[in-house]
């Protein structure tokens, strides 16, 4: 809950008094335990898209995460809350104790002083909350290739950090966001299997390669130069989901390859959701197609059957007793006509032209 107050005033009688007691007070209850951590200072491209990450303290898992905007805290504007959906998106992530604020295609009136914030909730303590600023530029002085990367365990990684040539001469560094580890260039610093070198190119970028990535090396960092700060998110994915990812690129390839470094690791990584919209269209094209064979041999079936119908022979004339008996016939004679030529017989003649005998057949 943001708290509002007033600038207290002295007399000349009492300066030495009341006064001292009560601003101490008020600084205190203004100033209050804060643990909120972000970027002091943030450059973005404009019409880019920039990430900012907040770190709060676990106690505030649970509370409502909000965005102000104003050089002054008792007077700031609340632009974004979490699970609010506006020109800035606040995503919540309680296991890791981080807030992000994502604004898509900034302009430069966005430029400006802004508060990461946590709502306490009680009149006693002012919500929990720290300052930065935010630099929307045509070319801005720090800037990145990619703002968010990934790899998998055990493999590298490498990310592109932009300078203006005003920031020639200034310190440039990657730095975790977590931790304050900061890493120059010409340095190498080894952690047990991980280790990060930076390199200038000399031409106003320089590199960060980290190499034997770790599941730990997870998380925020950025590329400064001087004051200015870009964020990068680095996402490490162990060997089993890396392994899975690959196994599922076949049922699942536009949805659930492994992500680009071009796109943002948060909003592009494949969910149960996305797999489910890929087993509905599964079954959708999958069902009719079934239906269809199914259709196909009942059709084949019935014509077989009716065809069989057609060519099964019709019984015999005669009636047959019951009971085991013997049937013989005799020799079938056909009687020529007497125009009729040897060994042929013309079925183009009437009826009358061939005299059949039929035997009659005798049962035993």
């Amino acid at each position: 809950m943001k708290c509002s107050f007033q600038v207290l005033s002295c007399t000349h009688s009492n300066r030495h008094m009341a006064c001292p007691p009560i601003l101490f007070g008020v600084l205190l209850y203004t100033a209050g335990t804060l643990s909120m951590k972000t970027l002091d200072h943030v450059t973005v491209r404009e019409e880019g898209t920039i990430t900012i990450p907040c770190l709060y303290d676990n106690q505030y898992k649970l509370n409502t995460k909000y965005w102000c905007k104003g050089y002054l805290w008792h007077s700031c504007e609340i632009t974004a809350s979490a699970n609010a959906i506006g020109k800035w998106t606040i995503t919540d992530y309680p296991a890791q104790n981080i807030f992000t604020v994502k604004l898509n295609n900034p302009t430069i009136s966005d430029s400006g002083s802004y508060w990461c914030a946590v709502e306490i909730g009680t009149h006693a303590e002012p919500d929990d909350r720290k300052y930065l600023y935010v630099t929307v530029k045509k070319d801005p002085d720090v800037s990145v290739v990619n703002s968010s990367v990934s790899g998998h365990e055990g493999g590298d990684i490498s990310v592109q950090c932009f300078y203006s040539f005003g920031y020639k001469n200034k310190l440039q560094k990657w730095c975790r966001f977590k931790d304050k580890r900061c890493y120059t260039v010409g340095r190498t610093n080894t952690s047990q299997n991980s280790s990060v070198q930076i390199s200038d190119d000399g031409r106003r970028s320089f590199t960060v390669l980290m190499t034997g990535l770790r599941l730990t090396d997870s998380g925020w960092y950025y590329c400064s130069a001087g004051d200015q700060k870009v964020p990068v998110h680095l996402y490490v994915q162990s060997d089993n989901e890396y392994k899975a990812e690959s196994d599922n690129a076949v049922l699942f390839p536009s949805i659930c390859r492994n992500q680009t470094a071009s796109k943002d690791t948060e909003d592009n990584k494949c969910s149960p959701d996305d797999q489910m919209n890929w087993i509905f269209l599964l079954l959708y094209t999958a069902v009719p197609l079934l239906l269809l064979l199914m259709l196909v041999l009942v059709i084949w079936r019935l014509v077989q059957k009716h065809n069989g119908a057609l060519t099964k022979r019709e019984p015999d004339i005669c009636s047959v007793a019951e009971g085991p008996m013997t049937v013989t016939y005799d020799t079938v004679v056909f009687k020529k006509a007497k125009n009729h030529e040897p060994n042929q017989v013309s079925i183009s003649r009437s009826p009358e032209q061939v005299e059949v005998i039929y035997s009659t057949p005798k049962l035993h």
